[in-house]
């Protein structure tokens, strides 16, 4: 296997990757600006600089050349070389600024040609605390700048489009979200714009930034040029915890970090998986965060809208299924988990109810041939695969005429169409977020979100994934409070902090555990308390689950930058 040298240390490697992008695989720390592994490399900012070398041979004998100490003696290259473009090759040297003085003298002078015109606002800009260039500029830039004279100015808070906004003086002319519109996107909206010192990216007169994957260029922005209009100046990214998670608008189960301050979702930000969303995500999709935040479902609403806690919720539920002459349908949700739909299945075998049904979702022409699909339901697949059968609105009116019971799942959207066919029968559903007219229904359970219970999703590849805790409800257990993932030390806000509001922790709990609490109460064999309960059985039922993995421990805490995907932890290296 081929080998190479780094900092005198070798190391095997295949294929023929990129020195950059293979030491970034495997923890070896090299700073760059303009280096986007999904994307052309331009080599601009100069920052991965490396010097490289290959062992000399004897050009009469054709042997290895060795010093006195037995060492290789190296063929070094006139000058320094960029990592992101250069190619791995076996018997490589190479020193990095660990090695060489001269690449850490070269690396500080990069950093301090940069900052010479960079405005030193950190303390108001919301990229400080993962912004790359404050982080390598602490790291590997000069103790001072020798330019002690006034800055050059541009234009600051320019609205490129409705959801991105430029401050031209921040820019160090990466290209990065030029080059995003050109070969990610292709809308071709962003271009560079003035010469030397005056250049920045922009649009063309009279053309707004209106990309529909415009706020990706946010995400890969090495500094604080681009930020976002709706979360602009609401919260530091020090005050936020963030975990991974699904995004549930529609099919594609695009990965993404959950960003939370008190309990609350701050912002959604893509997560790199390359079978899914590489490392992208629409604008609509991440600026929906409040379908998390507003409108919750807490405890349990009799017909009239009338509260009630979740445990005098469930003793009705079980009530009115055990009454007689019940013609039940029972309606799964392609919004829910597989562990939720699975549940209900299995409670359908209990009650002999044999077939169950879940409300398609799909609105044509709406797909974009990317990341929007037309299917607006993150989990249809899994429905599918537990046998469910599927029925379009106008389908499932017949369905409900034929029933004097109707069960169902999280299908808030589906049963608001449905209301009229709804109008007496008896109506039992699980929710996440209050629907108008609901409060005819003679009773609502509030049920968990994705964020706030483990649950697998299978998107519309058949690619299965799981989702994480990464926010708070009232009735959960102390043990999985401990297993959110924290990036401070607090999850859900102290005392201390101003944001605390504890409204923002809604009563509610995962669908499955909802479903066992009623089959319990009509005194039927089925008891979860526990993820881990259900999803063992789950997965022995499916081969396509064969290789998920839940951890059940509480992942260490992480401070890494979502700007940069390789970017370092603070304190790193």
């Amino acid at each position: 296997m081929p080998t190479v040298n780094i900092d005198g240390k070798s190391y095997e490697f295949e294929g023929r990757p990129s020195l950059l992008q293979w030491c970034l695989d495997n923890g070896i720390e090299i700073p760059y600006f303009c280096y986007h592994p999904a994307m052309s490399v331009p080599t601009n900012c100069r920052m991965c600089l490396v010097e490289a070398g290959n062992h000399m041979r004897n050009r009469e004998s054709g042997e290895w050349e060795f010093d006195e100490d037995g060492k290789p003696v190296i063929r070094w290259g006139r000058k320094p070389a960029t990592a992101c473009n250069y190619p791995m090759s076996d018997g490589l040297f190479v020193k990095t600024h660990r090695s060489s003085e001269e690449i850490k003298k070269a690396q500080q002078g990069v950093l301090e040609y940069m900052l010479i015109n960079h405005p030193l606002d950190c303390p108001i800009c919301d990229q400080a605390g993962e912004c790359p260039l404050q982080i390598w500029t602490y790291k590997y830039g000069p103790e001072g700048s020798r330019f002690e004279v006034a800055k050059g100015h541009k234009q600051k808070q320019v609205e490129l489009g409705p959801r991105v906004v430029m401050d031209q003086e921040r820019c160090i002319n990466c290209t990065r979200c030029t080059r995003f519109t050109s070969e990610i996107s292709k809308s071709n909206q962003l271009s560079i714009f003035g010469r030397g010192e005056k250049n920045y990216p922009s649009t063309f007169p009279g053309q707004p930034f209106d990309d529909a994957y415009s706020m990706n260029t946010i995400d890969i922005c090495p500094v604080g040029a681009l930020t976002s209009k709706a979360h602009r100046f609401k919260a530091r990214v020090w005050e936020m915890a963030h975990a991974p998670g699904i995004d549930m608008n529609d099919s594609t189960g695009t990965n993404v970090f959950v960003w939370i301050r008190d309990n609350k979702v701050m912002r959604m930000t893509p997560r790199h998986n390359s079978e899914v969303n590489d490392y992208w995500m629409p604008d609509a999709y991440r600026l929906n965060v409040d379908y998390y935040n507003e409108n919750r479902l807490s405890g349990a609403k009799l017909k009239g809208d009338i509260p009630v806690s979740l445990e005098d919720g469930v003793k009705k539920a079980a009530e009115f299924l055990k009454a007689e002459g019940q013609n039940v349908l029972l309606m799964g949700s392609a919004y829910e988990s597989l562990e939720v739909n699975f549940a209900l299945k299995e409670f359908a075998e209990k009650i002999g109810v044999s077939d169950v049904y879940y409300l398609t979702d799909i609105v044509e022409g709406s797909g974009d041939d990317w990341l929007i699909q037309e299917d607006k339901t993150p989990n249809a697949g899994a429905c599918e695969l537990l046998g469910f059968k599927a029925l379009s609105i106008e389908e499932a009116k017949g369905k409900i005429e034929a029933a004097n019971l109707i069960y169902s799942l999280e299908n808030g959207n589906g049963l608001s169409a449905l209301k009229d066919e709804l109008s007496g029968k008896t109506v039992i559903t699980h929710g996440f977020h209050h629907h108008e007219g609901f409060d005819a229904f003679d009773l609502q359970l509030a049920g968990a979100l994705s964020i706030e219970a483990e649950g697998t999703y299978i998107n519309y590849k058949g690619v299965p994934q799981v989702s994480a805790l990464a926010k708070q409800i009232k009735r959960m257990t102390p043990e999985q409070w401990m297993r959110l993932p924290k990036s401070r030390l607090d999850k859900a806000a102290v005392a201390v902090d101003r944001w605390r509001e504890l409204d923002n922790i809604v009563d509610a709990l995962p669908g499955w555990h909802l479903i066992s609490m009623v089959a319990q109460e009509m005194g039927l064999d089925m008891n979860y308390q526990h993820h881990k309960e259900i999803f063992p059985k789950v997965k022995e039922k499916f081969e396509v689950l064969k290789d998920i993995k839940v951890s059940y421990k509480a992942p260490k805490s992480s401070f890494k930058s979502t700007q940069l995907e390789f970017a370092p932890a603070w304190g790193s290296r």
